[in-house]
């Protein structure tokens, strides 16, 4: 049997996909808009070697295994599997064919993977190292994959036909709205990105607003567009943890995207720092991934944790609701996002294959690769409900009043 076709049988003779192996040979649909080319020994080593999506996702990465097709529809079309998933009968097939010395022979790590990180988990120091690895890649390479609007957290589709750049500002206007924002208000964003939350409040609000990030070049290409835009009155981004912002007496403070990275032991800490960042009668807004429930472990692993969000952790949305209600707030309103996740992706996904070879020129094909392979696995796992996103209105009371609307006003 030859190399197709025993990776066919492994991945499934039903997988609507063909296979084409480096000895020449093929399997599977023919018809397929969807082929993967094992183009080196190598891509079996990294799938032999690392359990789970990790070996698939080093051989991909590193070229010796390549996608041809939409990433969406491949990942969609196979099981990913490891070498102790096959069944025992094709895996003595592998060893005739291939050599067991040739399958577990070692191979260095592609590119990207992120470096060792330093210090206690969710520490200062480590939290710095492990934004910069995924934020501080490209301010260029962020422009193609995000558009306009440089938000990397979920759109909001105010209908099926919106543009991402329309999804983007629905979403920093609800925000806005959820939080009750007016002139002369005082916002904190914290995780604020490239400041795109801080420039809507301040441009259509008139509210004071400012943002703060562990990604220095996130913070350098914000302080330059509020320039741009005139709003150096109202919005300011700074380099900073949330954690050592001196203000205190904020009307508002919204988390975009923030939550994933802070980690479940620090969870509460988190809550009351932010609590206590509020005037009495103050909102906040908390804009997440979560697991679907809370029965699963937190901590990111795999593919994700080595290559994309290292010390990332997804916690279920009923243990974030009930650390920002144990930690001095009272909850108002909550909401699951998830198909706009996915649509958010989708466009990204599309932004990057229409970017490509700008972006391989930009950041190289090794990290190019990784984010095709994420985003597109990322909006699987919200189609899929494996993930899903919440925002979470909560206020801290003044005494007993919340100076809550009776019934939402957004």
């Amino acid at each position: 049997m030859r190399l197709a076709e025993i990776i066919e049988r492994a991945l499934g003779r039903d997988a609507p996909l063909e296979v084409t192996g480096y000895d020449g040979s093929r399997a599977g649909d023919r018809d397929s808009p969807v082929r993967i080319e094992i183009k080196s020994p190598i891509a079996l080593s990294h799938i032999a070697s690392a359990p789970g999506e990790l070996g698939f996702a080093r051989a991909y990465v590193s070229g010796s295994l390549d996608i041809h097709g939409d990433m969406y529809t491949a990942l969609r079309s196979i099981a990913v599997t490891t070498l102790d998933a096959i069944p025992v009968k094709t895996r003595a097939e592998m060893a005739l064919r291939l050599g067991w010395s040739r399958l577990w022979w070692p191979v260095p790590h592609p590119a990207g993977e992120a470096p060792r990180l330093h210090g206690r988990r969710h520490s200062k120091r480590r939290d710095q190292e492990a934004i910069a690895h995924h934020y501080d890649v490209s301010n260029r390479f962020y422009e193609w994959v995000l558009g306009p609007s440089m938000a990397y957290t979920c759109a909001v589709y105010p209908d099926a036909d919106a543009t991402l750049e329309e999804a983007q500002w629905t979403k920093h206007d609800l925000v806005a709205r959820k939080l009750g924002l007016a002139e002369g208000m005082r916002l904190l964003d914290v995780g604020c990105g490239w400041g795109g939350m801080v420039m809507h409040a301040a441009k259509h609000y008139g509210v004071r607003a400012l943002g703060v990030t562990l990604s220095r070049k996130q913070a350098e290409w914000g302080q330059k567009k509020i320039a741009e835009a005139g709003l150096t009155d109202l919005a300011e981004i700074r380099h900073l943890d949330y954690r050592d912002v001196a203000e205190s007496g904020f009307d508002a403070v919204s988390s975009i995207g923030l939550t994933e990275h802070i980690g479940e032991a620090a969870l509460p800490a988190y809550v009351r720092s932010l609590h206590d960042k509020l005037r009495p009668g103050g909102r906040l807004l908390n804009h997440c991934i979560t697991r679907p429930d809370n029965t699963q472990g937190a901590r990111v692993k795999g593919f994700f944790d080595r290559y994309v969000f290292p010390d990332g952790e997804l916690l279920g949305p009923g243990h974030i609701i009930s650390a920002i209600h144990d930690n001095g707030f009272e909850v108002r309103h909550e909401e699951n996002l998830r198909e706009h996740y996915a649509k958010t992706l989708t466009a990204w996904c599309a932004n990057l294959d229409e970017h490509w070879d700008e972006a391989v020129r930009e950041v190289g094909e090794e990290r190019a690769r990784v984010w095709r392979l994420y985003m597109a696995g990322s909006r699987l796992g919200f189609d899929d409900n494996n993930i899903q996103l919440h925002q979470v209105l909560a206020v801290k009371l003044d005494g007993v009043k919340s100076h809550m609307p009776l019934r939402p006003e957004w």
